[in-house]
C-alpha cells in the first residue's frame, strides 16, 4: 500500500489499483487513442472482478458438496453475476496470445449477457475491431490475470 498526498496535502493510501490501470494504458499506448482506453481497460476489468468474485462463490459451493455450483440462483441469491464455463476468465487468458483474443472477448461478453439479462445490450462487444492489436489486448489480459480474487481490486 502506498502513501500520496492529495491536492490539499493530506495523505491518502492507495491499494495499487490505479497502478496496474496505468500500466494497462501503457500496453494499449500507441495502438489506440487514449480516449479510448477506457473502453478495453474498464471491459477487462469488469470481466476478471465478475469472474474472480464468481470463482470464489463456486468455490464455497463445491465445498458445500451438493453440486450446485452451475445453478444460476446460487450466484444472483449472492448478487453475484454468472458466468457461463465458455466466458470465464480461465478461458480468455488461455487465448491471450491467440489472434482470436477479440473474438473470445467479444463472445465472452454476449455468453454473460445471455445469462444474466440485467445486462443484456449493456457490455461492449468491441475487442475484435482490426484496430485494436491483439499482441496488446493479450498483454493487457495477462496484466489483469495477475490480480488475484478482489486483493487489488476496488
Amino acid at each position: 500500500m502506498a502513501t500520496r498526498k492529495n491536492n490539499s496535502g493530506q495523505s491518502t493510501a492507495t491499494i495499487g489499483f490505479e497502478q496496474q490501470i496505468w500500466k494497462a494504458a501503457d500496453i494499449l499506448r500507441g495502438n489506440l487513442d487514449a480516449y479510448e482506453y477506457k473502453h478495453v481497460i474498464l471491459g477487462l476489468i469488469f470481466l476478471k472482478y465478475i469472474s474472480d468474485k464468481f470463482d470464489e462463490r463456486y468455490c464455497q459451493l463445491v465445498d458445500e458438496g451438493e453440486g450446485f455450483e452451475e445453478k444460476i440462483n446460487k450466484y444472483k441469491a449472492e448478487r453475484i453475476f454468472f458466468v457461463p464455463p465458455m466466458a470465464r476468465w480461465n478461458v480468455i487468458a488461455e487465448a491471450a496470445h491467440t489472434p482470436e483474443i477479440g473474438q473470445v472477448i467479444d463472445e465472452t461478453m454476449r455468453s454473460i449477457e445471455k445469462k444474466n439479462k440485467r445486462l443484456k445490450g449493456v457490455l461492449s462487444k468491441t475487442f475484435s475491431r482490426p484496430e485494436l492489436d491483439k499482441r496488446r489486448l493479450g498483454g493487457v489480459v495477462d496484466l489483469f490475470t495477475n490480480i488475484k480474487n478482489g486483493g487489488n481490486w476496488v
